[in-house]
């Protein structure tokens, strides 16, 4: 087994291991949390054009095709799931940084790992896989306006525009537009397989280095603040809970084969934290 392989196998604990590991250096080594939040940008970039590597760009033309599926898809993500944010965001009141950060990450559809799990359980994965573009361009469409009507005009007192578009150019046009490039430049020339090949490769490490450096550099900055941190804990397992059975029924409304039911079941509920870090962590302190 090669060691690509072999993370490849038990991604979910190096996963655990990066995150434990950044909190334990974080919290001990406190003064040292400026160098670990330098190498987030680079590692969160390099890892977002690895992510939009995978995404089918080429392929818009087939989850165009399903429009079953793909109209699915889009009302589970885009209109079931923000009624269950507001549900359940009405339930707790949290501190504004708190729930923004909830909003960030449940608003959001996953579209890369959800691949990889969904094809892990029997889903259709290819479904997903080619609905992935337009999940991606449909979220960051609506996630301006989405979080306009939960938090209103208090988004324009905590969001100064230019870092927070700065932090959307840099991180994800820059590496999308990357990505793209080099889906086109694979079809015709060797490089781009290449580079397609080595950061497919590097997906695990690249994530985990990430999951260090972010928990290492931002630990020290909320270590008087992590009782927050817990409150959020029951709302995404009520969150998880709720849109598994709410896309068990979708799927039976949509008449789905098993395939593409545990495709959709797992578009609704796998959030996706990871192309919205940048939007995050352009915010204010």
């Amino acid at each position: 087994m090669s060691a690509t392989q072999w993370l490849e196998r038990h991604q979910i604990l190096v996963y655990l291991g990066a995150l434990v590991t950044g909190a334990v250096v974080g919290l001990t080594l406190p003064d040292s949390s400026s160098v670990f939040e330098a190498s987030i940008y680079p590692l969160l970039g390099a890892l977002l054009y690895a992510t939009f590597l995978q995404v089918p760009f080429t392929t818009l033309a087939e989850a165009v095709r399903d429009r079953r599926f793909l109209t699915a898809a889009l009302v589970l993500n885009f209109v079931v799931v923000p009624l269950v944010v507001a549900a359940l965001t009405l339930v707790v009141t949290f501190p504004q940084a708190v729930l923004l950060g909830i909003l960030l990450t449940l608003l959001t559809p996953c579209i890369d790992y959800v691949i990889v799990f969904s094809g892990l359980a029997g889903g259709d994965s290819r479904r997903l896989l080619a609905a992935s573009p337009l999940l991606m361009f449909a979220q960051m469409a609506a996630l301006p306006l989405l979080l306009w009507l939960f938090m209103g005009s208090e988004l324009t007192d905590i969001v100064d525009v230019a870092p927070f578009l700065e932090a959307f150019l840099i991180l994800i046009v820059a590496p999308l537009a990357l990505a793209w490039v080099t889906q086109a430049l694979a079809a015709r020339r060797r490089v781009g397989v290449v580079l397609t090949t080595a950061f497919t490769a590097a997906m695990v490490p690249l994530m985990a280095g990430t999951l260090f450096v972010v928990v290492a550099g931002q630990i020290p900055k909320i270590r008087d603040e992590l009782h927050h941190v817990g409150t959020v804990i029951p709302v995404y397992a009520a969150f998880l809970i709720l849109m598994a059975g709410l896309g068990f029924i979708a799927a039976r409304v949509f008449r789905f084969d098993v395939g593409r039911s545990r495709a959709l079941i797992f578009s609704g509920a796998t959030r996706n934290s990871l192309v919205v870090l940048p939007l995050a962590l352009a915010l204010p302190a």
